[in-house]
């Protein structure tokens, strides 16, 4: 039988209610005569909530500003996806179907030793396999694995795509199926942008562009996986039971000739953080960086000065980073405010479409420094409260 993995975001599972509608929809897949691995994420909002305790627990018991142990938060957020993992499984045993739920470690998913945003590098899903084999539906607790130091590590936010992708892989699935509360890929946020089209296909090398510009669709490193080993990628809404809307990837060349710039989508990050200091300093900067596991996404340097733009949403422990760079790094800069936005597409290499970018934002008086220009992706940095004022046009004007 074929192998369907489906993945289930916090927002599929967030009550007993929606867990008994995804036990359904897990079951008539498995009616339907497949072998069923199911990835979950945590209830609703449970990984805010966990933080939030931690870093209550931490300034009530220390002082103000302590921020906890990246290994103690892995400890504590991996304990969200292990209870939607059993309830599931419950709720499928109720229904009569043989059910069995893993962590991640338990489900052979091996990662580096990076606290908070690991990487996977291996998976050996024996036990998974042993279990389909028996024929039992197979619910994996996404979004953590285990390091070569057998740590209990997390893969950041969003990481729950990464373990279904990977487990995907691992397993020669047929496809890997993405449920949210959005029905696949659109052009812009449509909580912004009320005319976003939805998009019924898109290359994986865009796919990958979006989710790196900070897309909330699907990770980035998810679909580095599905690059990497040719799964099929199907994002659907959870509460859609016709499936007559969803976005398909696909693992094809681009469609564009790249000689015509097409713009496919508009896409904004915040809260970021712009860390500048002297282009002196540079190697010191990124050498802080890598030793406290902080990831950037643009990295700018003049004969003058270096600033990187750091994604706030992986960096529960900023304070402690920051401690760490100006006791290096004398004349460090820390600016908060700004976004960054990036149109995704095809054909940008002329340098057409950054101009056309840096025009548009100006006849909107927007006031926009430009970042990163590359032949799929055109970044500008813009003040955050006019983030989607800026996407708004962008897209009017581009899309």
């Amino acid at each position: 039988m074929a192998v369907i993995v489906q993945k289930y975001g916090g927002s599929s599972v967030a009550d007993v209610e929606k867990i008994a509608q995804v036990a359904a929809k897990v079951a008539a897949t498995k009616q339907a005569g497949h072998d069923v691995v199911v990835v979950v994420s945590a209830m609703g909002k449970t990984t805010d909530g966990l933080l939030a305790l931690a870093k209550n627990v931490a300034e009530t018991a220390g002082s103000e500003g302590r921020e906890p142990a990246r290994r103690e938060l892995d400890m504590l957020v991996s304990t969200g996806e292990r209870v939607t993992m059993a309830l599931l499984s419950i709720a499928l045993g109720a229904r009569g179907f043989d059910a069995i739920s893993f962590t991640g470690s338990q489900s052979g998913i091996l990662t580096n030793d990076r606290h908070f945003d690991a990487r996977i590098l291996e998976v050996r899903p024996h036990r998974i396999e042993d279990e389909l084999a028996r024929g039992k539906i197979v619910i994996v607790a996404g979004y953590q694995g285990m390091s070569y130091r057998r740590e209990i590590t997390t893969l950041g936010r969003g990481g729950s795509d990464t373990t279904a992708v990977a487990l995907a892989a691992a397993l020669g699935a047929e496809r890997c199926e993405i449920y949210s509360d959005v029905d696949g890929v659109y052009s812009a946020d449509p909580r912004v942008v009320d005319d976003a089209r939805h998009l019924p296909e898109v290359a994986l090398d865009v796919l990958q562009e979006l989710a790196e510009a900070g897309a909330k669709v699907l990770n980035a490193q998810a679909v580095e996986w599905a690059r990497r080993n040719k799964v099929r990628i199907f994002a659907r809404k959870t509460t859609d039971s016709s499936g007559a809307r969803e976005t398909i990837s696909t693992d094809g060349p681009l469609e564009a000739s790249h000689a015509v710039s097409r713009v496919r989508a508009v896409v904004g990050c915040k809260p970021v953080l712009f860390v500048g200091a002297p282009s002196a300093s540079l190697h010191t900067l990124l050498r802080v960086l890598a030793r406290e596991g902080v990831a950037f996404v643009h990295l700018a340097t003049s004969p003058a000065a270096a600033t990187v733009a750091i994604p706030l949403a992986n960096c529960p422990d900023w304070a402690r980073t920051e401690r760490a760079l100006r006791a290096e790094i004398s004349e460090l800069s820390c600016h908060a405010g700004d976004a960054l936005l990036s149109l995704v597409g095809d054909g940008f290499s002329s340098g057409g479409t950054a101009l056309e970018v840096l025009r548009t934002l100006e006849l909107a008086k927007i006031e926009a420094q430009l970042l990163d220009a590359s032949a799929l992706r055109v970044t500008v940095r813009v003040a955050e409260r006019d983030l989607d004022e800026a996407t708004c046009a962008l897209h009017r004007a581009l899309v």
